[in-house]
């Protein structure tokens, strides 16, 4: 746990040296003190409202016991395993299937599935896909997800009124650098903020895994629900997604597009390589007798017309019982 929280402030510290620089470049001494003093008010936002920046962002509807008794079951269940308290359940109206978690600790955390993914999943595939959620959650790394997203969003929003702002004419006092200085802050910041965000997420997209196999007991559960995830999420579009880019290394897969490689400009690693890592534990787990055992899952996944919305419904309609 240690070095998590290490990777996490050296995450902060670089996106917010990143954004104070960009104010330096602009606007000189006091553009950099502006930009200091911004970016210690967004992290202490993130940090404190890092439950719920996310999931109104993406429209995430709560989810009650009456609503979904078997999904929270459920997640109750996986939470217990994980040794974490019972985090909030969201629903995200889309046909996408895809999931993410948020909150700065276990006491204030929540899980956020798709109707796609409802409707795309079997419960042994749901199961896997929650257990990684809460491994984001035991692990810390929610807290790193959300801050990484709303400095990096800040940093995009700031380099786009820059690049606006010169295009019609407005030149902000104390630039020393004209045009060259325009360029490193609307190209190369957050250009740079984007390597270091993508580079600590993939790293926690495997631990995550490896985790989250070992809460719901069986590797392949999670290896089959993340290929069916990823072959979805290419033909599926997500338009809360496209207009939030800067947090799509929240979600279990990548909701922009379902290609990738394992490079600088992924936020996440590449699928098959995923898949690969948990078929190894997978075998390796059928030689240790002490091996994690696989929850108790009985029955079918119901299939709903939650994915078919498009409105701000109530998720009560549901069928996921």
């Amino acid at each position: 746990m240690p070095t998590n929280f290490a990777r996490t402030g050296l995450l902060i510290i670089v996106l917010t040296g990143i954004f104070v620089a960009m104010g330096a470049v602009v606007g000189g001494r006091e553009g950099m003190v502006i930009a200091f003093v911004i970016a210690l008010g967004t992290n202490a936002f993130a940090f404190w409202n890092s439950d719920t920046v996310v999931l109104k962002m993406f429209k995430a509807q709560p989810v009650s016991h009456a609503d979904a008794p078997r999904l929270h079951e459920l997640v109750a269940t996986l939470a217990a395993r994980a040794g974490l308290p019972m985090p909030k359940v969201y629903l995200l109206n889309s046909p996408q299937p895809n999931a993410f978690a948020t909150g700065r600790n276990p006491a204030n955390s929540a899980v956020a599935v798709s109707s796609g993914l409802l409707d795309t999943l079997s419960w042994q595939e749901l199961a896997g896909v929650i257990a990684h959620e809460l491994a984001h959650i035991r692990n810390r790394d929610t807290l790193t997800m959300t801050v990484a997203a709303t400095i990096a969003g800040a940093i995009s929003m700031f380099a786009n009124v820059l690049q606006f702002g010169y295009l019609f004419g407005s030149r902000p006092q104390g630039n020393r650098f004209g045009w060259i200085g325009v360029l490193a802050a609307v190209l190369v910041a957050p250009f740079a903020a984007m390597l270091v965000q993508m580079a600590v997420s993939r790293s926690r997209e495997y631990e995550a895994d490896r985790v989250g196999a070992a809460v719901c007991g069986n590797p392949r559960w999670l290896a089959s629900a993340l290929q069916k995830i990823h072959a979805a999420a290419r033909q599926t579009p997500y338009p809360e997604a496209e207009r939030a880019p800067a947090a799509n290394h929240v979600f279990i897969v990548n909701p922009l597009t379902g290609a990738g490689f394992d490079n600088w400009f992924q936020t996440h690693p590449n699928i098959e390589n995923r898949i690969t890592e948990l078929e190894k534990l997978a075998v390796e787990w059928q030689r240790i007798a002490d091996a994690p055992r696989p929850i108790e899952i009985a029955g079918d996944m119901p299939r709903g017309s939650w994915a078919g919305n498009t409105g701000n419904t109530s998720p009560s309609s549901g069928p996921w019982g």
